[in-house]
C-alpha cells in the first residue's frame, strides 16, 4: 500500500487553478522530495493530504485513508510541520511542544528531552521571545516526538542556521533508518539531494517530472573536463554532446563539454585514450536537474501554444 497515492486532483480558487490532475505517488518508508517555485501548488496539494480543504476532483488518501471523509483517522497516523510556524504567545516553548505533542497523537518524553537537546532550544522561554528559528524548532521537536507513520515538512527549516539543518537532516535520516515516510517540500535543493529516495517536480499544479535522481539524471546532462598530454580527437564527431571546447596550453589540452546518455561513455573514452593528467566527470545536481526540467516543460509549453 503506498503511504500516498493522489489521483487526478484539482482544486480551484476562483479564477485561479491551484491543481490541475495532480498525480502524486510515495511509497511507504521512502523520502519523497516534492519541488516547485512558490505558487506552483506544494502548500495546496499538502493542505488537501491534510484534510484541511476539500477538492473538486480526483482523490487523495493516507495509507488508503479518504484525506476528507477519513482525515481524523489519516492525522492519527501523521505528523505536520509547516513553513510558517504561529505559536501561543503566552506559553512557554516546552508547553507549545506538549500541545503539539498531543495534536499529533502524544509525545515520547525521553524523544522530547534528546531534541530539545539536540535543537539547542531553551523550552522555559515564552515563544512570544522566540525568532523565527525557534518557533520553527518547537514545531520539529513536537513532531519529531511522535512515533507518526508519516511526516509531512513542508519547508521545514525555514529560519534554522545551517548547524540546525544539518540536525534536521538527521533526523530525517534516523525516520527512514525506522522504516518511517517522509514527504519534504523545501527550496533548499542541498537538502532534498541528500535525503530523498524520490523526487516530483510541480508546475502550475501538475507533476511534470517524478523519480529517483537516477532516473532524472538519466535524460540530463553531464559535465566532463580534463587535461590531457595528447592531443584529442573525434569529439565533436560525437551527437549528444554540447558546449565543447578544446584549447591547447602549455600544460597539455584543456578540455570540457557537457554529455547526454549516448554519448557519455564514449565521450570519456576517447579522453581517457589522449593520456589525461586530470579528469572530472560532474554529474548534474538536484540544482541543474531542477532548472532543467522546469525549463523545458517551459519551452515545450510555448513550443506546443505556438501558432503556426
Amino acid at each position: 500500500m503506498e503511504a500516498i497515492k493522489v489521483r487526478g486532483v484539482r482544486k480551484v480558487f476562483g479564477r485561479t487553478v491551484a491543481l490541475d490532475n495532480l498525480d502524486l505517488t510515495v511509497a511507504e518508508g521512502e523520502v519523497h522530495g516534492f519541488l516547485g517555485p512558490n505558487g506552483a501548488g506544494k502548500s495546496t496539494t499538502i493542505r488537501a493530504l491534510l484534510g484541511q480543504l476539500r477538492v473538486d476532483a480526483g482523490k487523495a488518501t493516507i495509507f488508503g485513508l479518504d484525506c476528507w471523509s477519513q482525515s481524523v483517522a489519516a492525522h492519527r497516523r501523521l505528523a505536520y510541520v509547516p513553513g510558517d510556524v504561529a505559536l501561543w504567545p503566552g506559553l512557554t516553548g516546552g508547553a507549545s511542544i506538549d500541545v503539539l505533542g498531543r495534536l499529533h497523537g502524544g509525545a515520547d518524553p525521553q524523544r522530547r528531552r534528546e531534541l530539545i537537546e539536540r535543537f539547542e532550544l531553551d523550552p522555559t522561554k515564552r515563544t512570544r521571545t522566540y525568532s523565527k528559528g525557534n518557533r520553527q524548532k518547537v514545531a520539529l521537536i513536537a513532531a519529531l516526538s511522535t512515533a507518526a507513520d508519516l511526516y509531512l515538512f513542508d519547508e521545514p527549516t525555514s529560519g534554522l542556521d545551517p548547524i540546525m539543518e544539518e540536525v534536521f537532516q538527521q533526523c530525517v535520516r534516523e525516520l527512514k533508518d525506522h522504516g518511517r515516510t517522509v514527504l519534504l517540500s523545501s527550496h533548499i535543493l542541498s537538502e532534498v539531494e541528500a535525503l530523498c529516495d524520490r523526487v516530483s517536480i510541480i508546475r502550475h499544479g501538475a507533476v511534470i517530472r517524478s523519480g529517483t535522481l537516477a532516473d532524472l539524471r538519466s535524460h540530463t546532462l553531464t559535465r566532463v573536463a580534463a587535461v590531457t598530454r595528447r592531443p584529442l580527437s573525434g569529439l565533436d564527431q560525437l551527437h549528444d554532446l554540447v558546449d565543447l571546447s578544446v584549447t591547447a596550453r602549455p600544460d597539455g589540452t584543456h578540455v570540457s563539454f557537457r554529455a547526454g546518455p549516448d554519448a557519455l561513455a564514449e565521450s570519456v573514452a576517447r579522453v581517457a585514450a589522449a593520456d589525461p593528467a586530470s579528469l572530472t566527470v560532474q554529474p548534474p545536481s538536484l540544482d541543474e536537474l531542477f532548472l532543467t526540467n522546469y525549463r523545458s516543460d517551459v519551452a515545450s509549453s510555448v513550443t506546443e501554444g505556438a501558432v503556426p
